[in-house]
Formats: C-alpha cells, sequence, structure tokens
C-alpha cells in the first residue's frame, strides 16, 4: 500500500513541482536559499517520506546551520537516502548519475535546480562534472555527494572515488562525513516494496581542506571514510573493510 502512495505521489507531485522549477528557470528566478529551486525539491523530497511513514532523525543538525557552504560526503544504500538528505539539507546541489538526468520532466527540472549529472563510467566527464559541483559551491549552495559511487547493499563503507575530494580541495571546501541509517530497512536496493521506519542522520565533525594540494586527495579521501567507519562501529556495530580509493584519472582538474 505504502508504494502505491509513493507512486501516487511521484506521478501528481512531479509535475506540479517540476513544473514550478521549470518556470522558474523560464523567468529567471535567481537561485538562492528560498527559490523556487531550493523549496521545490525539498518538499518533493518530504511529502515522498510522509507517505512512506518514514520519521527522519538529524543528529548535529548544527554542523548543517553553518551558513556556509559544505561539501556533505554520504554513505548511500538507498534511494531513500537521497530523499531524506534531500528533505532536509538547506540550500545544496546534488551529484548525481546522468541516467536520472534522462527521465522526462524530472530530468530537466533537476538540472534547472543546479543539481549536477554525472557520467560515473567516464572519468573525463565525471571531473568535468566535480567543475560544475565547484561552480555550484562558489555560488554560495553546499553540494552533497556519495563518494561510494552507486548504492550499496549493506551498510558496510566501500572504497571512495576520489573526484569529490579533488573538488573539495580545489574549492577548499570542508568536508562533513554524513552517515545515513536506517534506509536499507525502508527500501532496500532491489527492492519495490517501501516499508515504514526510522532514519537517522548524522552529520560527523567536519574535516578541513584549505591548504590541502591535489597530491593530498587519497589522505582526505581517508580521513572521511576513517570517520564513518569509526561512526558505524561505534553507533551501530558495523565493521567496514579497508579502503582502498578506487583508481581515478591522473591529471588534475582545473577547478
Amino acid at each position: 500500500m505504502r508504494s502505491l502512495l509513493v507512486i501516487l505521489v511521484l506521478i501528481i507531485a512531479t509535475p506540479i513541482l517540476g513544473s514550478a522549477i521549470l518556470l522558474g528557470a523560464f523567468f529567471g528566478v535567481k537561485d538562492e536559499p528560498g527559490a523556487v529551486y531550493d523549496w521545490a525539491p525539498r518538499l518533493w523530497c518530504r511529502i515522498i517520506l510522509a507517505v512512506s511513514g518514514v520519521k527522519v532523525v538529524i543528529h548535529d543538525a548544527h554542523r548543517m546551520q553553518t551558513g556556509e557552504p559544505r561539501i556533505f560526503a554520504s554513505n548511500h544504500v538507498s534511494w531513500f537516502d537521497v530523499f531524506t538528505l534531500a528533505g532536509h539539507l538547506p540550500h545544496y546541489k546534488f551529484v548525481g548519475k546522468a541516467e536520472l538526468f534522462r527521465i522526462p520532466l524530472f530530468g530537466p527540472a533537476a538540472r534547472a535546480a543546479g543539481m549536477i549529472p554525472i557520467e560515473r563510467e567516464n572519468r573525463k566527464a565525471a571531473f568535468q562534472a566535480y567543475e560544475v559541483a565547484a561552480q555550484r559551491f562558489r555560488n554560495g549552495a553546499s553540494v552533497v555527494v556519495c563518494p561510494e559511487g552507486t548504492r550499496g547493499t549493506s551498510y558496510r563503507l566501500r572504497p571512495f572515488k576520489k573526484g569529490p575530494f579533488v573538488l573539495a580541495i580545489a574549492a577548499a571546501a570542508p568536508v562533513v562525513p554524513t552517515l545515513v541509517y536506517g534506509t536499507i530497512a525502508v527500501f532496500p536496493r532491489g527492492s519495490w516494496w517501501v516499508r515504514s521506519g526510522v532514519v537517522h542522520v548524522h552529520l560527523l565533525e567536519e574535516i578541513p581542506s584549505a591548504g590541502l594540494s591535489y597530491n593530498q586527495r587519497d589522505q582526505l579521501s581517508q580521513a572521511t571514510w576513517d570517520r564513518m567507519s569509526d561512526a558505524l562501529r561505534t553507533l551501530y556495530g558495523v565493521e567496514s573493510l579497508s579502503a582502498p580509493t578506487v583508481p581515478e584519472a591522473r591529471a588534475p582538474v582545473s577547478l
């Protein structure tokens, strides 16, 4: 029944809120906190969470209310990770897989809202996406990335890709390791059934990147992975494996 409600919401709310975003772009509405590009995606996600019976608990919420843009690096095990974060983070832009941006209406609306498509299998295109993300950051928006690259089937952290940390260093942006827990019970990968539940979001202590060089991207990645892995172990008894960084293109990115 909940799954049918979610589908119904997607059918009704997506055209309404997506059209609002596209109209805002057509009339040149400025992308700033409180604009349609901000409240429409947030409202869309909160409606989905509400009809799904999902309660969200934010831990250390002060770490997202600093007034300064951040890079939120989150684990990823379910589509409800995205709904949860997008429904609660302030003035953000997501880096998401390019396939989503090809969905009629949803894709154009996501682009108009400033979300950033990434071609995960094309390293050059992926780094170009991070250049766009850096521009969003310079314009005052936080950026949400999932450095594991795609959804997993358990809460164990997988290796991180380097791109998000190249972005952080180039933009001198602090990284907020972000842990989402509870979404597997709500909507695991491969499932078509939505269940109610409680989702916890832990905003861990940020890691500064100002002053780091491109050659220190692995150190920043490892520090972020370690902080998230330690939190998973301490809070939920989840033991992650070692975290070699996924190989990426060798050439640095000019952001």
